[in-house]
Parts: structure tokens; sequence; C-alpha cells
């Protein structure tokens, strides 16, 4: 950097932006990055420095809104430990938050880890109870995580996973030839969303011919592209007003070492130069080319691609205008935006396991405990819950009622009955309920009443036995005659 410049296209690394935005503001070049895509990158901060491709703050509301969609309330997210994705990852809880939904459970793993490391990290997910699993990191490390998870058994049913934009760049520039089908059967993913045109086709065409079709190229080349026009508009518009390229010495500090920062020039045309990269109003391979007021890209939206059988099925878009739908995001710009859950859509998913059922996103732990369930063995009334021969297993009424609830619940709760009583008399069932207050049983199952110090300490259900007010009377048989009506008043 002790060549003098006026605009600089990258860097590629969020930890790297953040050091030469600072740099960039003393030296007043414009720096422009379509890979460094940390949200925390203010412009308020950092106002020589332009992303010019979606931001990660994007790419996080609209996995938020896919797990709400699919009424996921817990995830676990797996990224790699540097400053873009750490911040994501503060992103994405964020807006699972908003959600009412939560990140639950979250574990780094380094730049360039060992297939070991990788292991320990998913051995780890995997003790967790959510089964709904956010992969946010480098390309390298994210195919290894996949990889592992097949060889650990975890992309099977019952599993929800997530790959964000990495694994369309992936797929687009080296297909399946870093990674086996198999290892992505279900995986959901993310791309951002390029809308078709005839520009586009046009250079593809024109690519295809230039490379001899021996090189592919992603979404990240085509905001490659147009990054370079973007600059090209820019600096023929500032000569077109008369401006002309000048510098003037730079000598708020001395060189460091290595760095020789005291022959750095200030770009004199600078503040000029970022107004109208800031104005750029064109169009691109990407679509149109015009910022927010905060200097986002204008219309964020990402296409939802589910991994089937080895090719790319598009379940619909996501886009800030809108939402989750099944029609391109550019057809409903025109419209109001609704985003009422009613208007929210995706094609049907098959999930791992190879399965359209949607899996329930939890598991119960094997090292989990089973849940005690009290309950009373009286002397008296043994319909309702009664020891079998010494055995651990009650039956009984209330028992039956209990195992009906359960079939409801369309998950599998463990439990263990524990008699409470020796069946010879009658135990306290005030006793009973203090225990299931002070957390000895998790839940009592009975003939147990209803009173007013039973509802302090603990809830219950409704009553599924309703008798209501009755008057108890003998019964006698009565005989018809001519004097019935002297009857009342039979002593």
């Amino acid at each position: 950097m002790e060549i003098n410049m006026v605009a600089v296209i990258g860097p590629f690394s969020s930890r790297i932006a953040h050091v030469l935005s600072n740099l960039a503001n003393e030296v007043h070049v414009p720096f422009l990055s379509f890979f460094a895509l940390d949200p925390t990158l203010s412009p308020l901060q950092y106002p020589y420095f332009i992303q010019t491709a979606l931001n990660d703050l994007y790419l996080m509301t609209a996995i938020a809104e896919m797990i709400r969609y699919f009424g996921y309330r817990e995830v676990t997210a797996i990224y790699t430990d540097g400053d873009q994705f750490r911040n994501s990852m503060y992103i994405l809880s964020s807006k699972l938050w908003e959600k009412r939904c939560k990140l639950s459970y979250k574990t780094p793993v380094l730049d360039f880890s060992s297939p070991q490391d990788i292991n320990n990290a998913l051995v780890n997910v995997r003790s967790k109870e959510s089964r709904v699993v956010v992969v946010h990191t480098y390309p390298k490390e994210g195919l290894l995580v996949l990889k592992a998870a097949k060889r650990l058994g975890m992309i099977k049913k019952g599993y929800v996973w997530i790959a964000t934009t990495w694994l369309t760049n992936v797929l687009d520039t080296t297909g399946f030839s870093t990674i086996s089908a198999s290892d992505l059967q279900g995986v959901l993913t993310l791309r951002p969303h390029i809308p078709d045109s005839d520009k586009r086709q046009d250079f593809e065409r024109r690519w295809k011919i230039l490379s001899n079709g021996s090189i592919e190229f992603n979404t990240y080349s085509l905001y490659a592209y147009d990054t370079v026009w973007m600059i090209a508009h820019a600096l023929d518009k500032f000569f077109n007003e008369g401006s002309k390229i000048s510098f003037s010495n730079y000598t708020c500090v001395k060189g460091t070492k290595g760095l020789n920062l005291a022959a750095l020039g200030i770009f004199d045309g600078g503040k000029r130069l970022l107004t109208n990269l800031v104005k750029t109003n064109m169009t691109g391979l990407t679509g149109p080319l015009r910022f927010n007021p905060d200097r986002s890209v204008i219309h964020p939206s990402f296409d939802i691609i589910n991994m089937v059988g080895g090719q790319s099925w598009l379940l619909g878009y996501w886009s800030n205008h809108s939402g989750l739908s099944v029609q391109p995001p550019e057809t409903l710009y025109a419209k109001p935006s609704n985003r009422s859950s009613s208007n929210q859509h995706l094609r049907s998913v098959v999930w791992p396991g190879n399965t359209t059922e949607k899996p329930r996103g939890w598991e119960f732990l094997n090292n989990g405990k089973p849940l005690r369930i009290g309950v009373p063995v009286s002397a008296s009334f043994k319909e309702v819950g009664v020891q079998v021969n010494g055995s651990n297993e009650i039956h009984g009424f209330c028992i039956d009622v209990f195992l009906a609830a359960l079939k409801l619940i369309p998950y599998p709760v463990p439990y263990e009955f524990v008699k409470f009583g020796d069946g010879h008399t009658n135990p306290s069932y005030t006793e009973l309920v203090n225990k299931v207050a002070h957390n000895v049983f998790d839940v009592a199952v009975g003939d147990i009443s209803i009173i007013t110090n039973h509802t302090k300490v603990v809830d219950f259900t409704r009553p599924y036995i309703e008798s209501g007010l009755v008057v108890v009377v003998p019964i006698k048989k009565l005989y018809s005659s001519a004097w019935v009506f002297l009857r009342p008043f039979t002593p």
C-alpha cells in the first residue's frame, strides 16, 4: 500500500477489513468488498468501506425466518471462530429471539481445524436436545463438518441441517467433486438471489467461450464483476465533473516495522469519488445496483435450496420485502409488503433420511432422567391404581387415562411409576402432593382431591370425572292408589 491509489477492491477477510477500514478513513480511499460481509462493519464507523454484496445481517434474518416458518424453537450453530462469523452468531441469536426462538447452543471451530476437532464439536452438538443445526463457516471447514456428521450418523431422519451460502459457492464452482451427494441429502442451503436477465445470460456465454468451459463461477463472481464496473462508472463521473487525481502527504503517523505508512498519500478527491460510488444507479449482472440510505445493497434476497439426490431443488425465496415466498422477489417489489404469517410459503422439503415428514427438531437425550410418576396405592379403591403381583407394573383407571394422554403427545416421554403407599393402609394425599411440590416426584397420578390446600402448592389437570352436585336419598318402592295425594302429609 505504499503506492498511491484511488480505490481498492477487497479485502476478502472481515478481520482485515476492520483494520484496513481505519486506514481507508485516514487516506480517503474507498474500499469495496463483496466478501467481507461482517454486519458490524458500519458505514458510520467506516465511511470509506462499502459492502457490494448482501451482508450477513440479511443472511441471518432469512435463516431465522426459515426456522420460525418450520415451527422450530431451539437451534444449534457450528461456526468459524472469526470476526465475521462470531458477529453473525450475535445477529442470528437476536433475530431468533425476535421470532420467540432461541440459539440454545453454539460451538466454534477454528480455521484449518483438524478432523478430530470437528468430530469433538459434532459430538457436543449430538449431546444437546436440539436437532436443528446451522453451519456457518468457510467452505473447507463446512465440508469437513458435513462429512463428519454423515460418518457419525447425524445426517439422518430427525435432524435439520441448514448450511449458509458457503455450500452453494462450493457446488456452483466444483459441483460434487469435493463431497458426496449422500453427505448432503436433505440439507437446506441459501444462495444470494440473482434475477435472470439477458445481460447475465450473455455474460455466461462469453465466459464459457473465454474459459473453454473449464472454470465455473458462483454468485460472488458476479458481485466481483459488478464491483469493478461500479468503480469504473464512479471514476467516469468523477472525471466528467472536472475532478483530477491528486494526493497530499500523509504525515499523521510514522512507519512501523514492515509498513512504511509515511509513504502513503491522501487521495484529495476521495470524498467526491465515495459520493459517486454511494449514488451508483446502474444495472449489473446481479440486477439493479443501488444502495439504501444505510449503504446496504437494495432488494436483499436469497434462493432457498434443498439438496436431494445430488440435485438442488428450489424451495422458494426470502426477501426483505415479503419474507418467504415461492414467487421470485422481483415480481413482488411493486406490491405492498406483506410479512404476515399466512403469506409465508415454501415448497415441500425432503429432509435428511429421504423423508417428507417434517422432523420434530429435538430429542430426549439418552442420558436424560425419566419422569418420576407418583401413584397412590391405597387399601380401598384398588380400581384406581394397584400394583401387579409385586412387580413395577401399576394398573388402574387413572393409569389408563394417563397412558391415553401420553399417546396424544407427538413425541416420546420417558417415565417410571413409583408407588406411594404400602397397599394395606390409605396413604396421605397431602404428603403425596407435597412430594410433588418438593420435586421428589415430577407428577402424581391418581384419585387426588382438588382442594384449596393442594392447589396452593401444585397445579392440577382439569378433572376427567365430574360428578357435580347431587342429592343422595334412599330408594323405596311406591304403590299408586286413590289416596296418593295424602302421602306428602304422612309422618
